[in-house]
């Protein structure tokens, strides 16, 4: 049996949609998923307990998708069944990014369950090579390309982003801890009061009903004002040097779409076999919609 171990986002209801069986659904508190029921939660205090859980329920695969805060550990609530996890545990969250999943990975692997990578059990989320959009990368992308790369491998070996975006030339923004769309949001004035692109889009999309009108309404308003004051430049994606593409591999959807037409940029690249994209038509058609490329290289 398969139980998903996940955090916030799109993601998880995509792999779970994926799957013949319906996965059991396992969500560290806090972190809820997007449209998708839960059947347990736990905190990281538990983990013991928790894979003791799994046991019970036949689990014998686990994957882990969508995004969480780093837990911060609370020894009062520590129970038995997780003292002895301590000392690795403690090691994951004082450490980076990178040490803190290996960590993990190495709990779940040593307790007898085999790890699947979300594009493993979801491999239509992982886009052909090439050009989807109608529009394409211009040349000026293309011979800038291995800057970006020489920025994402820096950036993977300092254990930080897996994406960074490129203006004539110039590195102008790096990811940090707080993703991908907020990197792109910094680059203009959000539209919504809250600053969160994807809350009065999806709201808008559900009202409407037709992804294309929705899309249509979304591009003429502030959008499409903010698109006149465009600069160029592009998004590029792709996993960090040397990672365990089982776990955090990289992802774009609609609202990363909307964000990089929001920043005015002229395209998003990302690495081939080494991102994931959610809602892959409704992503091709907003850029398509802006004139926007989107290179899988």
């Amino acid at each position: 049996m398969l139980a998903l171990i996940v955090g916030r986002g799109a993601l998880p209801a995509a792999v779970a949609a994926a799957q013949d069986d319906m996965p059991l659904i396992c969500a560290l508190k806090g972190n809820t998923p997007d449209n998708l029921d839960v059947d347990v939660t736990f905190r990281i205090e538990h983990l013991g307990s928790f894979l003791v859980t799994l046991g019970a329920h036949g689990v014998t695969e686990v994957c882990f998708c969508g995004a969480i805060d780093r837990p911060v550990i609370d020894p009062d609530q520590l129970d038995a069944d997780t003292q002895p996890l301590v000392p690795i545990l403690t090691s994951a969250v004082s450490g980076g990014e990178d040490s803190a999943l290996r960590a993990v990975l190495g709990i779940f692997e040593q307790t007898g369950f085999a790890v699947r990578g979300a594009h493993d059990l979801a491999p239509d989320l992982l886009p052909p090579t090439g050009t989807l959009t109608k529009a394409m990368a211009p040349m000026d992308v293309i011979a800038s390309l291995p800057q970006a790369e020489a920025v994402l491998h820096a950036q993977g070996q300092a254990d930080q982003g897996q994406a960074c975006i490129l203006r004539a030339g110039d590195v102008i923004a790096r990811e940090d801890g707080r993703g991908t769309d907020a990197m792109l949001g910094d680059l203009t004035e959000p539209y919504s009061g809250t600053g969160a692109v994807s809350d009065p889009v999806e709201f808008v999309f559900d009202m409407v009903g037709d992804a294309l009108d929705a899309a249509a309404d979304w591009l003429s308003g502030p959008v499409a004002e903010q698109r006149t004051r465009a600069k160029g430049g592009y998004l590029f994606k792709g996993p960090k040097p040397g990672q365990d593409m089982r776990v955090d591999l990289p992802t774009i959807g609609p609202s990363t779409a909307m964000r990089a037409a929001e920043a005015g940029l002229d395209g998003i690249v990302i690495a081939g076999g080494g991102v994931m994209v959610l809602d892959q038509p409704q992503v091709v058609r907003i850029l398509d919609a802006m004139g926007m490329f989107l290179w899988v290289r």
